[in-house]
């Protein structure tokens, strides 16, 4: 760690000072003070009401600022409390899948949306859904549900309901795996009017007579590629069907393959396509580099890299829960504030680490890609793939993670000889060339630096062979 050199001022790698500011704040600071949604004992949110309320109102909107008087969101139709609650959550400008996706959502039609993570594809769907639903009352059934595909994003999507949703008098609540289920229980048996959770959760509900979908009006599958990735097109045809034909479905996602657009025109009516998605996903505010090492020196890289770049967060991505551990174990006598997450977690071990590092408390955060989609932490200055990803959608998530929100990011993949083709697809992927990062002592594989993307990399140089004296006398018998 001390014997890298410190960088200049100015570095261009030295993104860990600073970025370009956002219109838009999405970091945990910019959540109400007098909540705290990530408690492990609190699985749901009431957003301006005490328990057991359900008044819509003007009550409880944080004054603040009103939205400038040119800002799009004035132009939608959107009632004087979500404005009020827009403009103290500090969202002065759309984002395009916002300014896109909200006007047609209130109209009631099914959308699908295509947009890169980081976009406000959260906020783009929760709008519409606040300005629709009704509160209910105690014991009524939920009137919109949101399927994600990980316990942390539905945390994450609950939170944000909650931000825009003060003044409404709603319930919401998040239900999700690892947590016991008594306790979501009883928050749907007190009322909720939005229920986020993931589709194992939702269907176990489901069978336990709690969770009753007869008056869903909105549906929303939120990465809706990923939850088909990971299985869960079973679970998800079976709660479409258990929700009334006469609903609105929404489904957001990074890519729309053609497993997802199946899904699409089975279950929705002529769902209207909204791509926001540029036709190069290069993520332009990313600097996105490789190095080459072998594959028992990616430790001694890693350590040398994060004392050169000095990161103010970073992410460091494995590929299997051991090697997570094994890499967080030896990362954490070398630096401080350091932590791990992966599947084998308990869920209150997972939410303890992720409320750790949106608070700015963990510095490096090794994990699986259990956090590669939906997460965000706008904080991340770097992403580091210590292991390539198998998949190459799943390199565009995971660097997904830095760049939030327009922000300037930086992102470094350790490549073995023996990756050079996954490093290939990635390139193609992207339609970029990762720029050859260097570091003395890690020159494991010459590559060309003007390469093009897709080109493959040249064969690592077969070692001489070095006889021994006995080897020499078998030669000789030959």
């Amino acid at each position: 760690m001390n014997e890298s050199k410190k960088p200049k001022p100015g570095n261009r790698r030295n993104r860990g000072r600073g970025g370009r500011r956002s219109k838009q704040k999405t970091s945990s600071a910019a959540q109400p003070k007098d909540t705290k949604p990530d408690r492990p004992e609190a699985p749901g949110a009431v957003a301006g009401a005490a328990p057991g309320e359900g008044r819509r109102g003007d009550h409880d909107v944080p004054t603040g600022a009103p939205l400038p008087a040119d800002s799009p969101f004035l132009q939608m139709g959107l009632s004087p409390t979500m404005l009020r609650s827009l403009a103290a959550a500090e969202y002065l400008e759309p984002t395009p899948i916002q300014e896109g996706l909200i006007p047609r959502a209130m109209e009631g039609g099914d959308i699908m949306g295509q947009a890169q993570t980081g976009t406000g594809k959260t906020a783009a769907f929760a709008i519409p859904i606040l300005e629709q639903i009704e509160p209910a009352g105690k014991g009524v059934p939920p009137q919109a549900v949101v399927l994600v595909p990980t316990r942390e994003l539905a945390v994450q999507v609950r939170d944000e309901f909650a931000k825009l949703a003060r003044g409404f008098r709603l319930h919401l609540v998040a239900v999700y795996g690892g947590k016991p289920i008594r306790q979501q229980t009883e928050q749907l048996r007190r009322g909720a009017e939005v229920v986020v959770g993931t589709p194992g959760r939702v269907l176990d509900l489901i069978a336990r007579d709690t969770l009753h979908l007869e008056h869903i009006r909105v549906m929303v599958l939120d990465e809706a590629d990923r939850m088909l990735d990971i299985g869960f097109r079973p679970d998800i045809e079976k709660i479409l069907r258990r929700c009334p034909s006469r609903r609105q479905t929404l489904l957001l996602s990074a890519t729309i393959p053609p497993p997802v657009e199946r899904l699409a025109h089975r279950y929705m009516r002529d769902p209207e396509m909204l791509d926001f998605s540029p036709k190069d996903i290069g993520l332009e505010t990313i600097e996105q580099y490789h190095f080459s090492v072998e594959p028992e020196r990616k430790f001694e890289l890693l350590v040398r890299l994060l004392g050169r770049e000095e990161p103010r967060q970073a992410i460091i991505f494995c590929r299997t829960r051991r090697g997570t551990e094994k890499v967080h174990r030896r990362l954490s006598r070398k630096f401080d504030a350091v932590e791990a997450i992966h599947g084998d977690l308990a869920q209150p071990v997972r939410d303890r680490v992720m409320r750790s590092f949106r608070e700015g408390n963990t510095r490096f955060l090794v994990a699986t890609d259990v956090v590669g989609r939906g997460i965000d932490v706008t904080s991340i200055s770097h992403i580091i793939n210590y292991d390539i990803p198998q998949f190459c959608d799943d390199y565009v998530h995971r660097v997904g993670r830095t760049g939030r929100m327009g922000r300037e990011g930086v992102a470094y993949t350790f490549v073995s000889p023996e990756e050079g083709n996954e490093l290939t697809r990635i390139e193609m992927r992207i339609n970029r060339l990762l720029k050859r990062d260097e570091l003395p002592g890690f020159d494991a594989l010459a590559m060309p630096k003007d390469r093009e993307p897709g080109e493959p990399l040249p064969e690592k140089p077969a070692p001489k062979p070095v006889f021994g004296r006995r080897t020499r006398r078998h030669r000789r018998a030959l």
